[in-house]
């Protein structure tokens, strides 16, 4: 292992993109306060900085995608989760199936005409 070469320190490193922004005059002039004021080094700085809080404070976010699904599919696999889980709100459902939730609504509409589904006290069904 000594006689390993040693890798170069830049390929340890994380390498940075640029990216660009246009942001406001008057928003331009806030950072240029910040960064005159010692808060941050630079605008570069502040924008690095902003972004971290932003990423960190969507973590937790869930993205909901919608799939691209037929109706009838849609109304099988809502169909199956209420026999796997026996009740839940519609858009928890919709959520969890990547289904709109207008298409959700109007196949719960559907299951209750066809008295397949029931609503409880607190409008879960």
């Amino acid at each position: 292992m000594a006689n390993e070469p040693r890798q170069n320190t830049l390929q340890n490193q994380v390498r940075s993109k640029m990216i660009g922004a246009k942001v406001t005059s008057r928003e331009l002039q806030k950072i240029g306060d910040l960064v005159g004021s010692g808060v941050y080094l630079n605008t570069s700085d502040f924008v690095r900085g902003a972004i971290r809080d932003k990423l960190q404070a969507l973590e937790k976010t869930e993205i909901i995608r919608i799939r691209d699904i037929d109706y009838a599919t849609a109304k099988k696999e809502v169909i199956d989760y209420y026999r796997l889980h026996r009740e839940a709100y519609p858009s928890d459902i919709a959520n969890k199936l990547g289904i709109s939730l207008e298409t959700m609504y109007k196949i719960v509409g559907e299951l209750k005409k066809e008295k397949m589904l029931g609503v409880i006290d607190d409008g879960s069904v």
